[in-house]
């Protein structure tokens, strides 16, 4: 139960080190102290976190569970929390993002291993592996971080279905995300991106893409099946192996909707953070919301003031207006927005 109102940021391995620098990394209002070029790690973001919320004026429950959301006898919405209370709300925030619901795929034989299986979610020091065999399970930038740390203690295989892409932290001496922003690429939507980016990609300064060169670091196609001691390869041969860390994802973790049917197969119905089932729902931290940015730090304020401007045209009754006010405010509730 969330103790103070940071979301899931300690819960998250204790070496996590944003992927942007702190200038381009603050919620909407609030620089980071300090040198704006370095990358904040996990607990600089969650203090930060805490000092953003002191000057918000709202009121904020923690050590609070939202079981589910109904809707309104008389319109609106009921929302019943773990003390079996009922709270009365004209629109709803949707914020919770997906750090509550990892991704843990099913392979044949899964349930037989015996070595030490779990996704990165629950990954905490790398020093835990000192000495063991561990395959770590994906290509992006989590994965090929924990992936980096743990080899300084064990033997690491990386086990992806294609080889692990590479995008340069810096470009004509400034960081990727300074030209992010100044071409506006932050802001394009996914359909454009798709276009342009078609697989995973991990940004490095080049000490990933030389770890791998260098065989620090190995990587194999993924595997087929686990084994009682460890995995079987695409080519048949088997390895025991100690660890297994999935860093597969997240998916949406917003079951407390379903009794408002705003869910398709667990996946909010909705356009642009907005739903399309109900009025006065409206969503936050959600992979490709609108554009690149809009599960992290960078990003989300921007979604935010889009949606919360939504938001109070549908519950006031008053038409939408066609170009969005710049709102000072930004949300982060459970979700996995990272920098």
């Amino acid at each position: 139960m969330i103790r103070s109102p940071v979301g899931s940021w300690p819960d998250y391995y204790d070496s996590l080190t944003l992927f942007s620098p702190a200038r381009y990394s603050a919620l909407t209002g609030m620089p980071f102290d300090g040198d704006p070029d370095r990358f904040p790690r996990r607990d600089e973001v969650t203090a930060y976190l805490r000092r953003y919320a002191q000057t918000l004026d709202v009121d904020i429950r923690t050590r609070t569970r939202v079981m589910a959301v109904h809707p309104g006898p008389g319109g609106g919405y009921l929302v019943r929390i773990d003390t079996g209370d009922e709270v009365a709300a004209s629109g709803v925030v949707a914020a919770s993002g997906s750090f509550g619901n990892p991704y843990l795929p099913t392979l044949s034989g899964q349930d037989d291993y015996a070595g030490d299986l779990r996704h990165v979610a629950r990954y905490r020091r790398p020093e835990a592996y000192a000495g063991k065999r561990v395959i770590v399970v994906g290509a992006g930038n989590s994965a090929v971080q924990v992936a980096y740390q743990i080899a300084a203690h064990a033997r690491v295989m990386l086990a992806t279905r294609e080889p692990v892409r590479f995008l340069p932290q810096r470009l004509a001496g400034r960081d990727l995300h300074h030209w992010l922003r100044v071409t506006g690429a932050d802001h394009l939507p996914r359909r454009a991106l798709s276009r342009l980016v078609r697989h995973a990609t991990v940004l490095d300064t080049g000490v990933y893409r030389d770890a791998i060169a260098s065989g620090l670091l190995s990587r194999r196609d993924m595997f087929t099946a686990f084994t009682p001691d460890g995995v079987v390869w695409a080519d048949g041969t088997a390895e025991p192996v100690d660890a297994v860390i999935f860093a597969t994802g997240y998916r949406p973790d917003l079951a407390y909707l379903r009794p408002l049917g705003a869910l398709d197969d667990g996946a909010p119905r909705q356009v642009g953070g907005i739903s399309t089932t109900r009025p006065g729902l409206v969503y936050l931290g959600l992979e490709f919301q609108r554009s690149f940015a809009s599960n992290t730090l960078r990003g989300v304020g921007r979604d935010a003031a889009y949606v919360m401007t939504a938001l109070a045209a549908q519950v006031s009754g008053r038409p939408r207006q066609g170009r969005q006010r710049k709102a000072g405010l930004a949300s982060h509730a459970g979700s996995r927005v990272r920098g």
